[in-house]
């Protein structure tokens, strides 16, 4: 009965599992520790949205870039420059254009006015591309957080999967982080407010295989040629909403990268492109669920990592503090009143100090 009734629990924190994570991470993670954490984030966020609508779109990049490459602990915040190789995860190709960090800053800003040392710069990303994405149109969702800021930051082990692989390509990038073809469909649903830039998908400009509308085909090659290296939007339609027009897009072969229109081609992926296509709240749900599932990966909790003061840098080492030694007291030696008489040789044993 009761390795029943254990088993019945272990199923139910997987059912659960988006809020309950793992050790310490939990929602509301802040409620005793840092009271109005959440609210500050929240607050900073829309400040800065209301003035720059496409921070969702550098949220959700800068989230996906720093969780998919060593887990979601931040190193992709730290400046090269406060490294000891003087190299950093921003170095990497891949993340040279993410942007967002100023952002952060002033989001950590406030936190550590109002509670030094405790906030996570891990948590912070996490907690920022929650509140754009709602404001953005997108779904809202809680998000389980004591996430540890990374104590290395190594752009060799940034391994992204780029805009031009198969579906079957890109999935074994998602299945060695442990992601479901579900899960890659849906979070490349990120895409509904992504931009791109012209050489990103020049190879399908090179020559027309039918794969793109023609008139989309047209317009981007003109566009490309006559402007150079510019930025395009991703979702054609409603390019700085969260929701499922992109897959429609798909679906009339309006993709602009590669992999995007891979997933409504691709007989293993076609079927939940339509389904989020005709399904709005279906692409909500999996869409908050895939951020979270994504939020929680190689976390580090507890005492792993730090909380980073400045999420620019490392903490720098704490010197440990070394007690000074008191002062040896000298006594007179003892002499014994009846000394027993030597026999032999006299053997010295040193002194051993304290």
């Amino acid at each position: 009965m009761e390795k029943k009734i254990i088993l019945l629990f272990f199923i139910c924190c997987i059912c659960h599992g988006l809020t309950i994570v793992s050790g310490a991470v939990q929602v509301g993670f802040y409620a005793t520790k840092c009271r109005g954490a959440e609210s500050i984030v929240q607050q900073e966020v829309q400040r800065w949205f209301s003035g720059d609508r496409s921070i969702t779109a550098a949220l959700l990049r800068m989230y996906f870039h720093d969780c998919f490459v060593s887990g979601c602990d931040a190193s992709i915040l730290i400046d090269s420059r406060n490294t000891r190789n003087k190299q950093s995860e921003k170095d990497a190709g891949p993340n040279q254009s993410v942007r967002g960090y100023e952002l952060i800053d002033r989001i950590k800003s406030r936190l550590e006015a109002a509670c030094p040392m405790t906030v996570s710069c891990a948590d912070i990303i996490a907690l920022a591309t929650r509140d754009s994405v709602a404001l953005a149109g997108g779904p809202s969702y809680r998000v389980p957080t004591g996430r540890r800021d990374g104590l290395v930051s190594n752009p060799a082990e940034v391994n992204l999967p780029g805009p031009s692989l198969t579906v079957q390509e890109a999935l074994k990038f998602f299945t060695n982080k442990g992601f479901s073809l579900n899960d890659m469909v849906t979070l490349l649903g990120a895409h509904t407010v992504g931009i791109a830039h012209c050489s990103l998908f020049q190879d399908r400009l090179s020559r027309s295989d039918g794969s793109m509308d023609p008139n989309l085909f047209a317009r981007l090659s003109r566009t490309c040629a006559a402007r150079g290296d510019i930025s395009v939007s991703l979702d054609q339609s409603t390019s700085l909403i969260v929701d499922n027009e992109f897959y429609k897009q798909m679906r009339l072969k309006k993709g602009i990268l590669k992999i995007d229109q891979q997933l409504a081609l691709e007989r293993s992926s076609a079927g939940i492109v339509a389904n989020f296509s005709v399904n709005p709240k279906a692409f909500q749900q999996a869409f908050a669920n895939a951020l979270i599932k994504l939020g929680n990966t190689q976390l580090l909790e507890g005492r792993l990592g730090e909380i980073r003061k400045n999420c620019r840098a490392f903490n720098p080492p704490q010197q440990k503090q070394r007690q000074p030694i008191p002062p040896r007291k000298n006594f007179p030696p003892r002499k014994p009143k009846n000394p027993p008489p030597r026999k032999g040789p006299t053997f010295t044993i040193p002194f051993l100090a304290p």
